[in-house]
């Protein structure tokens, strides 16, 4: 977002530029944005390839050792493309400590340079819960400059997330408060059950939202009920935050208390039959475009758009559509 950012108050500042020099200064910004996500990095293969819906063979000790804190599934079968994160710290109701941190850190690093990855779906391994927000047992044996410390690096984990090329979709079937309600902020799309409890509660020990989400929330439900959430340490049902935008779908919790999950594999199957590189420039397109004025943002559009032209995929997928049959994207 910054490139754009940067390029939005030139294009304000100089005013009178013709469209073909902002459509320049758009490509450019897209250029460099599309080339940081072409960055090539070996892949975390720390989880356990799953198929079907994996939902059995869970196990919650209580006390989960420190590798288990996220499992990165890689899907297969038909959800091959798919990435599960499962939080997994049941002592501690999944709050966010440094080691929890700086597994996530890791993980959508090696995600976000991994080309077979389609999909990313965040979700708990623990029953009940989503994320509880910062472990502060953790922090209340922290020095000052150590919080400071831990925060920036949270903030900038869930930036990451946030910027991933692919969509991600938060699933949570459970308790999501601080930061990790803003942890679901981040991604792209949010589902809930209905006996899901949902809130940023900072203002009641003094502090504010740390990790996004007195940017993140006005974002996705409007400035002024935001701040009432935020000034009121409300928290909110899965019903309610449907009814308010801050989520995309409810479901009704089932008996293994993943309903939020099973229907955010559902999307994130629709997502699969689709364009590879299409849908990481039309994340990139929007989440830009999102941050200027119009004018600005249809040159975005435009300029990603021309990424898409000499693509294999685009000829594969026009050879599909005379053929009358399914395309056979390969990410190219």
């Amino acid at each position: 977002a910054a490139p754009a950012a940067a390029m939005a108050a030139a294009l304000g500042g100089l005013g009178l530029l013709r469209p073909r020099l902002r459509l320049a200064a758009a490509a450019a910004a897209t250029s460099a944005a599309l080339g940081r996500t072409s960055h090539r990095a070996p892949p975390l293969r720390g989880g356990v390839v799953a198929a079907a819906l994996p939902s059995a063979g869970r196990s919650y000790g209580s006390q989960a050792k420190e590798e288990e804190e996220l499992r990165v599934r890689y899907l297969d079968d038909e959800h091959k493309g798919i990435v599960v994160l499962g939080l997994n710290r049941s002592h501690a109701k999944n709050a966010l400590s440094k080691n929890l941190v700086k597994m996530m850190s890791k993980a959508v690093d090696a995600l976000k340079s991994d080309k077979k990855v389609r999909t990313v779906v965040f979700r708990s391994e623990v029953p009940g819960i989503f994320c509880a927000g910062a472990d502060l047992k953790e922090r209340a044996k922290m020095h000052s400059s150590e919080v400071s410390s831990f925060v920036s690096r949270a903030r900038a984990t869930i930036n990451e997330l946030a910027n991933l090329p692919v969509p991600t979709i938060a699933a949570i079937d459970g308790t999501a408060l601080g930061g990790g309600l803003e942890l679901a902020l981040a991604c792209d799309i949010r589902v809930a059950a209905s006996s899901a409890k949902m809130g940023l509660v900072e203002t009641k020990l003094a502090i504010i939202p740390g990790a996004g989400g007195t940017q993140r929330l006005p974002r996705t439900i409007g400035v002024s009920l935001a701040k009432e959430l935020i000034f009121s340490a409300r928290i909110v049902d899965g019903e309610e935050a449907k009814s308010i935008g801050l989520i995309s779908h409810v479901v009704e919790q089932n008996e293994a208390g993943d309903a939020a999950y099973r229907r955010a594999l559902a999307l994130a199957r629709e997502f699969l039959p689709q364009g590879p590189v299409a849908m990481r420039v039309a994340k990139l397109a929007i989440n830009q475009g999102m941050e200027v004025d119009l004018v600005t943002g249809l040159a975005i559009e435009e300029a990603c758009y021309a990424q898409t032209i000499p693509t294999k995929d685009r000829i594969e997928g026009l050879l599909a559509f005379k053929e009358k049959r399914p395309p056979r994207y390969k990410g190219e």
